[in-house]
């Protein structure tokens, strides 16, 4: 699950914003909303080596699951994190 980003207001921050006209409020939540929209993050072609026959294996045992085998290696290190 993905967590949303939360922003911290010190004190004196929040007494400058008291006197925000509405013209003003709207632009500050239109940037907080245009900061909360996570844009997808550009995949990074790797490369690593694995025996053939763990390879091999975890093709044929995802070819049975019906899920390409570079989604599950993803979704085994997004687990893992």
């Amino acid at each position: 699950m993905k967590k949303k980003p939360t922003q911290f207001f010190q004190d004196e921050y929040l007494q400058r914003c008291e006197g925000m006209n509405p013209e003003q409020i709207i632009e500050f939540l239109e940037g907080f909303r245009e900061l909360s929209v996570q844009k997808p993050e550009k995949c990074k072609l790797i490369s690593i080596k694995i025996p053939p026959s763990l390879l091999n294996a975890f093709k044929a045992k995802s070819a049975i699951k019906g899920v390409p085998y570079q989604t599950q290696i993803k979704k085994l290190m997004q687990d893992w994190l």
